[in-house]
């Protein structure tokens, strides 16, 4: 029988934190595992860890910025001097910029691109140098995962968001193309996979979705009716899907996109 064997694993989230890779940070560091919180803001980080340990886990609060080679391979040095390797990559970072969005009165073509090529350097490049840097390392391992988050909007078009839609598509090839690649020329391949959340609450679209109230705006109310399951995701309903691509349950599965979304994608709207 497959064992899950979570503990003593080394699992480094870019991004922890924040909300969602802060989520998945907690879930893994409760199931054993030794979590690296990785972010550029020290004081964060700090959080993040306090917490972590606060509940009994293990974790180590590295600063590192996901778009500077140099910074990641600074970070890989303290957490081999720490843990001695690395079996699990998160990448969590990501985002969006007000700029790559469409306002209502707007179209396409008032968009500066050079607020597109932030929002696609942070999705993308903050996917793929950190996989670059990190995953040698992985490879080392008998059984090694990257789990990179993506989301609904590289599948189903959203209205707006065009630069962090047209990223994290972007994000969904490379996650196939990786998974192509580590299986076809190593012995012990890691396996990489995406998780592709639907519509959770966080800082970056808390006014979008919701009133100060708390009540739905209008794109919200879109969203809602729209979601199978009626309501926006917690950050902890991600949990789960991340423990099984990381653990040895999954080993015959890469190259997949796992969405958590309360059946948004499967839903028409009729």
């Amino acid at each position: 029988m497959i064992q899950h064997n979570y503990k003593n694993k080394v699992a480094v989230v870019t991004g922890g934190s924040g909300a969602l890779g802060g989520a998945i940070a907690k879930g893994l560091a409760q199931e054993g595992m030794n979590v690296v919180i990785l972010g550029r803001t020290q004081s964060t980080v700090d959080t993040m860890v306090d917490a972590i340990q606060s509940n009994g886990g293990n974790a180590l609060g590295v600063t590192a910025d996901v778009l500077y080679k140099a910074s990641l391979e600074a970070a890989k040095e303290v957490i081999l001097e720490r843990f001695g390797k690395i079996d699990i990559l998160i990448n969590a970072a990501g985002g969006n910029v007000k700029g790559a969005t469409i306002q209502p009165e707007q179209t396409i073509f008032d968009m500066r691109m050079e607020d597109f090529d932030t929002v696609t350097q942070l999705n993308l490049k903050g996917t793929v140098l950190p996989t670059l840097v990190f995953g040698k390392e992985l490879a080392k391992q008998a059984q090694s995962s990257i789990i990179n988050i993506s989301s609904i909007s590289a599948q189903q078009i959203l209205t707006r968001v065009v630069g962090y839609g047209a990223s994290k598509a972007a994000v969904e090839n490379f996650t196939k193309w990786m998974a192509v690649e580590m299986a076809q020329k190593h012995n012990n391949p890691i396996r990489v996979n995406a998780i592709a959340p639907g519509f959770f609450i966080g800082e970056q679209n808390r006014d979008l979705l919701l009133n100060t109230d708390g009540s739905l705006t209008k794109r919200g109310e879109t969203i809602i009716a729209n979601t199978p399951m009626k309501r926006f995701g917690e950050a902890e309903e991600l949990i789960s899907a991340t423990l099984f691509l990381s653990s040895d349950a999954s080993r015959f599965v890469t190259g997949i996109v796992v969405h958590v979304d309360g059946g948004f994608s499967a839903f028409s709207g009729v």
